[in-house]
Parts: C-alpha cells; structure tokens; sequence
C-alpha cells in the first residue's frame, strides 16, 4: 500500500475485508443449512498506532439494514461514534435471543435505547464472554481503590483462590466460574450494586457509554437465568476498542475528553497481563509473528473478540482490534459448541494482512 494510512482509507479496507468473505453466505442450521436469511450483525473497529505517527482508527458496522457496511463517523479526537443509534439486543421471556431467530420481523421489534442519535440504528450484539473484560477492569479498579489485593484470597462456592487466580482463569480459558467469584467480589466491594453500579458509572465517565454491566447479583449471577445476560449486558466494538486503549502499556494517551487510563500502571499491566496469557483463539484467531493480548466471546447466537495486537519488533505492527457479532456457535460447522464460523477467523486474517502492509516496516506497497 502506498498512500498514507487514514480514517478513509483504513475504514474502506475493513469494508471491503467484511464484503469480501461473504457473509450473507453463512449457512444457517436453523433453516436447515441453507445460507442466512438476513445479512448478520457485525462491528468491527480497529485503532493502529503507527510508530511515530499519530493513532489512526475506523469503525464499520453491518446488518440487514445495511449489508454494505455504514462506517462510523468519529470525531478527531476518537470520541463517541455520532451517527448510529445503538439499541440494546434482547430476550424474551424464555431467554430466546429473538433478534437472531429466523424470521424475526425487526420492524415489530421493540427494543431499549442504549446510546447515540444517529440516522442508522443497530443492534448491539450480546458481547458473550467479552463481557469478562468489563468485570477484571471492575476488579483493577477496586484493587487501585485498597479495598482489595490480587494477592489477597477469595472464597467463592466453597473454592478459595487469589483474586489474581480467579481472574487469569476467568480471561485465559473464559471460567464461567470464576466470573461468578469475581461478580460477587464487586458486589461484596460496592463496585456493582442492586440499586447502584459505580462501574458503570465510571465507564459513563470515561466517555464509553455502551459498556453496561448492569443485572447482576450479590451472589455473582451475571447470565441469563440471573436476569442478567443479553439485553443487560452491553458492549460495542468501538468502546470495547477504546477501553483496551486506556489499558495498553504503549499506546499513547486517549485523546477523548475523559479518556483517562481507568487503571493505575500496576493495575494496567495485571489486567495486560491476564490477556496475554489468553488460551482461546477460536474467533479472530491468532496473528503470525505477533503477540495477540485479548479476550473471546462465544455463545449459540454470538461471536465477539477483542484485544491489542504487538508485532515482535518496536517499530511494527501495533493494533487494537475490536468485533462483535450475532455469529455464534450456531454457525461452526457442525455447529460445533464454543466455536465459531470460519469467516471470523478468516476476517481477523484478513484485518492483519491489512494492518501489516500498513505498519510493518518494509511491508508497504
């Protein structure tokens, strides 16, 4: 690639990497194999720090509404995306996701504001286990708070481990579990609460105003069945992108008013750390010759990955990269449980080709 790296040029490359994999291709078990009704939900941001340049970020979205792809308009100093209204998924009262279920009449959908005015409405996908990147933020903010140590021991379930422990296996290998211990460890620290959510509210204040963990309960429910779950829990690719940039150790400073680092540098670098040791890479899979720090999320309905993306060299690839989507298990082949389709994988291929002739030295073209 030889022209300069832009918000343009990066956004139409993400486009295009989305329209060139086919995903209204994407056989549907539930009609039978035949290809999906309706073209799925996919957002998809990225933010690449060129060495020695400023950031540079893009943000495209997909869905039925508009199956060519709506880029995301976003201020100069990465602020909230201005012109989609995001609207929160939902349940019905058997715990259906009933946005995704063949057939469904989204003009007969009513569904809960969750931020922005803009002229394109989209619907959030539930994050599936991304949602766990909220909670061990929740936790670092209440180990800078005092009123908890990584080191320190918590019992949950008739388990005790360090509150490190629950949170490494909580983030590597996606424990349900332990994000259950951790949930009611910021219920018993005040950080979440029935009547009042303080991470929440410090989300609110860093200007991401899609992250919401609300529902959960005292005794660490956070699913579905704890009236928690989809419709609940929120996230979007571009928020979810901005707050690992407040927690990259080398990215430069957020550039947003309240774009603060939520989490002290030791803090920061635990949490880094709980990411790096990621064991799943069943989604956007794993960038060659470069460290992929990052979380899964993956349910019948859902696909999300998100994470910071290091090249081996100082002056390489250096990238964050964020999807949600409404591609879950229920689209692996053989509808493989905790897999995803093969084009997730195929797309986070796709993104790091792009973002290697982009920053890789001696890759441009």
């Amino acid at each position: 690639m030889s022209e300069a790296l832009s918000p343009a040029g990066l956004a139409e490359a993400l486009r295009a990497a989305v329209l060139g994999l086919d995903f209204a291709a994407t056989p549907d078990p539930f009609r039978g194999g035949a290809p999906v009704a309706e073209f799925p939900n996919l957002d998809l941001a990225v933010i690449a720090f060129p060495f020695g340049a400023a950031p540079v970020w893009a943000d495209v979205l997909f869905s039925r509404e508009f199956p060519a792809g709506v880029v995301a308009d976003i201020p100069s100093d990465a602020a909230s995306v201005r012109n989609v209204a995001y609207q929160a998924d939902r349940r019905d009262d058997t715990g259906v996701s009933i946005a995704w279920q063949p057939g469904a009449d989204w003009t007969r959908l009513r569904l809960e504001p969750l931020s922005g005015e803009g002229p394109h409405r989209f619907i959030a996908p539930y994050p599936a286990s991304l949602l766990k990147l909220m909670v061990v933020v929740g936790v670092g903010v209440a180990v800078d708070a005092g009123v908890v140590r990584w080191e320190a021991p918590w019992t949950h379930a008739g388990r005790t481990r360090t509150v490190a422990a629950w949170c490494e296996d909580m983030i590597a290998i996606s424990c349900n579990d332990s994000t259950t211990a951790m949930v009611a460890l910021l219920h018993a620290t005040r950080l979440l609460g029935i009547q009042r959510n303080v991470l929440h509210a410090r989300f609110e204040a860093l200007g991401l105003h899609t992250l919401r963990l609300d529902g959960t309960r005292p005794d660490g429910g956070w699913g579905n069945a704890a009236g928690a779950g989809v419709g609940r829990i929120q996230m979007t690719a571009w928020d979810t992108a901005r707050l690992l940039w407040t927690l990259d150790p080398d990215a430069p400073a957020p550039l947003w008013r309240g774009g603060q680092p939520v989490l002290s540098p030791a803090a920061r670098a635990q949490v880094f750390e709980f990411l790096r040791a990621q064991k799943l890479h069943h989604v956007l899979g794993r960038p060659g010759g470069a460290t992929f720090a990052h979380k899964t999320g993956t349910t019948e309905n859902y696909a999300s990955d998100a994470g910071i993306v290091r090249g081996t060299s100082r002056h390489g690839r250096h990238y964050i990269v964020a999807l949600l989507s409404s591609l879950g298990s229920r689209y692996a082949p053989g509808a493989a449980a905790g897999m995803t389709n093969e084009r997730l994988a195929a797309l986070g291929a796709a993104v790091d080709l792009v973002m290697t002739g982009w920053l890789e030295p001696g890759a441009r073209r």
